[in-house]
This record gives structure tokens, C-alpha cells and sequence, in this order.
């Protein structure tokens, strides 16, 4: 069930995309009124967040290309506006386009954290590191009203169940309080996505995340306060941001992180035409040459969805950014793998209406 809730006007340099075509479950739009605003003011576009009842919260997956099986996502679209989200081709199942649509009309899921304690309570659940926002980002804009995220952090708290939290905003710092504590019994850890040094390229890029230097200052109090970080320099984008690897990394080191990660440009469905037209706008003179270097990676195609190639190509371009990204890690001292969190501390806390122990 989803209701209106709230609505920000803003101005449309602050969206990435340039476009908002039907979303493939939704090939004709115009043929139903769903409540949401059908034709934005090309100047101004606002950004609209429904509330949506949650009946479930944890995802499972069996991808070999992930190290996790479980995740969960307080919010659906992301107000950051990462034009390059491999997360856009998700609002089409709600029938909203991957374009516009899913920087400006956003679902907010307030009974999460309600929802998350429920499914951790249940006696067959089975512990495991549970990643938050590996989807869209839990700390978008919107959840400095909503607060969901935090809500289901400290449901994770009362729990002490291991975390891994992606994200690129520096509203994670609000949330030390929390994190701090976990961190020190080896519960959390925290993924900071950094794609670019140039505050220009990052902000039509990624034009509501914060900035570079934010997520960097983001990074250094996080592990001053104790909290593990690993920089994620992802997505690489060949021919645009590539020759940045070595020095996100060192930035990231220099921050504080102590381990990194990476993953190639993805352009999975609708976000391969958003991705193209971003090109032709914004880096004319380079995208030919971005757009060939990724079709080398993938067979000829813009995107190859096979498990063990989707996140990283092939062929020798793919193999010489590893082979950078591993020998910087090393000079930097930076960990590709790290130590697990720990399983073993988790336990359900007392629920109303328990029997008190005697003993």
C-alpha cells in the first residue's frame, strides 16, 4: 500500500538523467492515472517519497558473485541519481521508469525496522552478515526525515548481528553512536563507493551524493571512531575515470580505510540508453571510446550478465586494471580480503510477553 507523503521542489541540474522512458513492465503509461505526477516541469522536478507497508524485509540471493546471501533496502529508487546505478532497471517492476523516475519518485518502506525484528526473531533463522543498501543507498537524502535506516540498525544492535553497510552518503556519520559500539564487538563494517577525485565529473555524474572530499572526510571519522572502512572504487569507468585508480586508492589509505575493492561499469538494460545519452551530453569527445572499451570487456555487447564476468569484463583491458588496482593495494597496504564479522555473539533479545528466566 503506498501513500503520498512528502515533496521538495528542486531544480533539474541537480538529476543526472536525461530521459524517462517507460519502464519495460509499463510499455504504456498513459493509460493509467497511478497518482504520480505524469509530466514533470522540465525546469523543475521535485522529488516525490511514498510510503510503502513492508510484508518482508531480507532478500536472499545465491550469486557467486557476491560475499553475502542476504541484504536489505529501507527505500526503493535513490535520490543520489548515479546515472551509471546498475539498481535503475529495479523501478520498472513497480512500474515506474529506470530514468527520472527513479531519482524523483522514491518509496520509503517506515515499518522496516518493525519487519527486520520480526525475521530475526523467527527460531529458524540462521545468522549470517547481512548487507545493507546493496541496492539503493540507505543513507539517500530522504532518510534524514525518515530515519529507517537507523531504525534497523539499532534492531541489528539489540541483536548483535553482524552488518556490512555500502553507501556513498556522509549521513553515516550520524549514526556513530550505533556503529562505534558494533564495530568494537567486530559486527560492522562500512563500504564507502568513491568513482571520482574531480568534484566537476562527480557532481553530473552522481549530482546528489556528496562530493569526493565529503565521502573522504566520511571515511577518516568513521575509522578515527573506530569503525572499519573499505573504499570501493566503483564503478571503474574505462576511458573517463580509470587513470584515477591509483590515487582513489591512496586517498581512501590516507583517510584511514583499511581495505578496497572494485567493480567495471555495468550497464545492465534501461541503464545502458540512459548511460549512452549521459555520454553524449556530457563527455561527447570521450564516449566512443568508453562505450568501445566496454563492448571490448563484454563480447561486443554494452553489458555480459553471466556470473563471474557481469562485475569485472575481460579480456586484457579487464586484466590490467586487476593488475593496478592489486599492485596499488599492496603499496598502499590496503586489504582486498578482509577478517569476517562475527556470527557467534548473536541473540534474540527479550520480546514482550516472554517467560522470564528463573536462573
Amino acid at each position: 500500500m503506498l501513500q503520498e507523503i512528502t515533496q521538495h521542489a528542486t531544480r533539474r541540474k541537480g538529476r543526472a538523467s536525461l530521459s524517462n522512458a517507460a519502464g519495460r513492465f509499463d510499455l504504456d503509461r498513459s493509460q493509467v492515472d497511478d497518482g504520480w505526477v505524469q509530466e514533470p516541469d522540465p525546469e523543475v522536478i521535485p522529488t516525490e517519497v511514498r510510503l510503502e507497508t513492508a510484508r518482508s524485509l531480507i532478500s536472499y540471493n545465491r550469486s557467486p558473485d557476491l560475499p553475502f546471501d542476504r541484504s536489505i533496502n529501507p527505500y526503493r529508487g535513490c535520490e543520489h541519481g548515479c546515472i551509471y546505478c546498475f539498481a535503475r532497471p529495479s523501478h520498472a517492476y513497480l512500474g515506474l521508469s529506470p530514468g527520472l523516475d527513479f531519482e524523483t519518485r522514491l518509496v520509503a518502506r517506515p515499518n522496516a525496522a518493525a519487519v527486520l525484528r520480526k525475521e530475526l526473531s523467527a527460531p529458524r533463522y540462521k545468522t549470517a552478515v547481512l548487507a545493507l543498501g546493496t541496492n539503493t543507498d540507505p543513507y539517500q537524502p530522504c532518510e534524514r526525515d525518515h530515519r529507517i535506516t537507523r531504525g534497523c540498525l539499532e534492531v541489528l544492535r539489540d541483536f548483535d548481528h553482524p552488518v556490512a553497510i555500502v553507501t556513498k552518503g556522509a549521513m553515516v556519520e550520524r549514526d556513530l553512536d550505533i556503529l562505534a559500539p558494533m564495530a568494537a564487538k567486530g559486527l560492522v563494517r562500512v563500504g564507502i563507493s568513491l568513482t571520482t577525485l574531480d568534484p566537476d565529473l562527480s557532481r553530473r555524474m552522481e549530482p546528489r551524493a556528496p562530493l569526493p572530499a565529503r565521502r573522504l572526510a566520511a571515511v577518516r571519522r568513521l575509522t578515527q571512531a573506530g569503525v572499519p572502512v573499505r573504499v570501493m572504487t566503483s564503478p571503474v569507468v574505462p576511458g573517463l575515470t580509470d587513470h584515477e585508480l591509483e590515487a582513489l586508492l591512496a586517498a581512501g589509505a590516507e583517510a584511514g580505510a583499511d581495505a578496497a575493492s572494485w567493480i567495471m561499469l555495468r550497464l545492465p538494460r534501461e541503464v545502458s540508453e540512459l548511460w549512452q545519452e549521459w555520454l553524449a551530453e556530457n563527455e561527447p569527445g570521450r564516449a566512443a571510446k568508453v562505450m568501445a572499451r566496454l563492448r571490448e570487456m563484454h563480447g561486443g555487447r554494452d553489458y555480459d550478465p553471466r556470473w563471474g564476468h557481469r562485475m569485472r569484463g575481460e579480456g586484457r583491458y579487464a586484466e590490467m586494471i586487476a593488475q593496478r588496482f592489486k599492485a596499488a593495494c599492496k603499496r598502499l597496504g590496503l586489504q582486498e580480503r578482509t577478517e569476517p564479522l562475527r556470527s557467534d555473539l548473536f541473540a534474540r533479545p527479550p520480546q514482550p510477553g516472554d517467560q522470564l528466566a528463573l536462573f
